[in-house]
């Protein structure tokens, strides 16, 4: 018994040092180098969310805050947001600008796409000058699309002026009919690459024994798209419409920056309303309210997704 309590410590000792070894084994170490991201997601991520959604349930102003107190307020926030005569304009605009950006962006992305996957001269070039465009942050681009739309000397006018299709030069960013426009035309261009990389991705893992048999068989270009191609690329097509769809319903920065919602309400959508609602008439309940309501499109929107995805995988 005395030569046991002799080699016990020794046992610990050794099972003291493969302790880390077992930990990096099997399952376990696929956990363990996850936890650094979880972690860092849950403090970045998480609770703000579950701070937005908490506070669109309470009563969160300048006057609460300086009292140090955040009272309850059931649905009273969502009932004078849906009371918001800015709200359904808000609304409208966010859907069309979203639908709008995302068809155009999408069918212009594959188009590019199709063209950039052929053999051609110079390809690589042609596909890096695309793609800059994306490195430039939104705010810049918004900028530079201020200035090219500019009523006085933007590029734009000039440019329509002459090759005759206007007379005079067009407020775009101040007549109510093409202020929306405008920023739709925008957003387009700034989402073409994002496209492009997805559908380029998807486009590239395609086998190229189908193409050379419809070839034989001798289906035309557009036989191969819609019989061979968009078939093959439906799981792509589709998470790029979702990403899209959730990448430009929360567009803010611009908007902001080329109208700043205007004028008169024109281009004023979700993201806009709620911080125009939490930093100018600092009423961050119904600023919060206004993101819970985004949060649900776009839930309705994953789930959407998934539905479909699931169904295609069974």
């Amino acid at each position: 018994m005395q030569q046991a309590e002799q080699l016990s410590p020794s046992r610990s000792r050794i099972a003291a040092s493969e302790l880390p070894r077992r930990l990096f084994q099997g399952e376990r170490a696929g956990y363990l180098f996850l936890l650094p991201a979880a972690v860092f997601l849950l403090i970045t991520v998480g609770y703000p969310l579950f701070d937005t959604i908490r506070m669109a349930f309470q009563e969160v102003t300048l006057g609460t805050l300086s009292r140090g107190e955040r009272p309850f307020a059931g649905l009273t926030n969502f009932e004078n947001v849906l009371a918001d005569p800015a709200f359904p304009i808000a609304l409208r605009n966010s859907l069309v600008f979203t639908v709008a950006s995302v068809f155009f962006q999408f069918i212009i992305g594959l188009t590019l796409a199709i063209i950039l996957n052929e053999a051609f001269p110079l390809r690589h070039v042609f596909r890096g000058l695309l793609l800059s465009g994306w490195r430039i942050p939104p705010i810049v681009s918004g900028t530079i699309f201020l200035w090219l739309f500019n009523y006085d000397f933007g590029f734009i006018n000039f440019f329509l002026e002459k090759i005759g299709l206007i007379d005079e030069p067009v407020r775009w960013l101040l007549n109510q009919d093409y202020a929306l426009l405008t920023v739709i035309l925008t957003n387009i261009w700034l989402g073409i690459p994002f496209n492009v990389i997805l559908l380029a991705s998807g486009l590239t893992g395609l086998p190229e024994d189908i193409y050379e048999a419809a070839t034989v068989d001798g289906a035309n270009h557009w036989q191969k798209l819609t019989h061979l191609t968009l078939p093959l690329m439906k799981p792509t097509i589709l998470a790029t419409l979702m990403l899209g769809f959730i990448y430009t319903l929360r567009v803010f920065d611009v908007i902001w920056v080329m109208t700043g919602g205007g004028p008169v309400n024109a281009t004023e959508v979700l993201p806009t309303l709620a911080y125009r609602e939490s930093f100018n008439r600092f009423n961050f309940g119904e600023g919060a309210a206004i993101s819970v309501i985004m949060l649900g499109i776009l839930f309705i929107v994953a789930l959407f997704y998934v539905r479909t995805t699931s169904e295609e995988n069974m």
